[in-house]
């Protein structure tokens, strides 16, 4: 039975690390500017981006090819931004602060998903560049 309670303790407290882990390199990632050819190929004004705008910064993320390099992601990032916001449809009604806090979240995932796609537009033009200088 300890054992039992022992392991349990040890997964919660290895998915709350996980967590706070996803939290912390989203944020570190969403910081970075963006150019404004992500927004404009989302349609999205950049002072005017919120969590709504997440689906189609996805879809423009999957329309970018990844030349070469290090694969991105955002399957973690695509759960995590479900699980709030079904957070927000259960509980946003109930709660302003917590309907306040899922949108900083869905926010910060969109914002995640717009510098994603702007490296890989940056690493594809400076492959597209070395290749025409040879």
């Amino acid at each position: 039975m300890f054992s039992a309670m022992l392991f349990a303790i040890a997964i919660v407290a290895l998915l709350q690390f996980a967590l706070y882990y996803l939290r912390a390199m989203l944020t570190g990632v969403a910081c970075q500017p963006v150019s404004r050819r992500v927004f404009e190929a989302a349609q999205v004004a950049e002072p005017a981006l919120s969590g709504d705008d997440f689906g189609k910064l996805l879809s423009l993320h999957a329309l970018t090819p990844q030349l070469e390099g290090g694969r991105t992601n955002l399957l973690p990032v695509r759960c995590y931004y479900a699980t709030v916001q079904k957070l927000s449809r259960l509980f946003g009604g109930i709660s302003p602060a917590l309907a306040e806090w899922t949108q900083r979240e869905r926010l910060l995932c969109a914002r995640f998903a717009a510098v994603q796609i702007d490296r890989r537009l940056q690493c594809n033009l400076a492959q597209a560049a070395e290749m025409n200088s040879r």
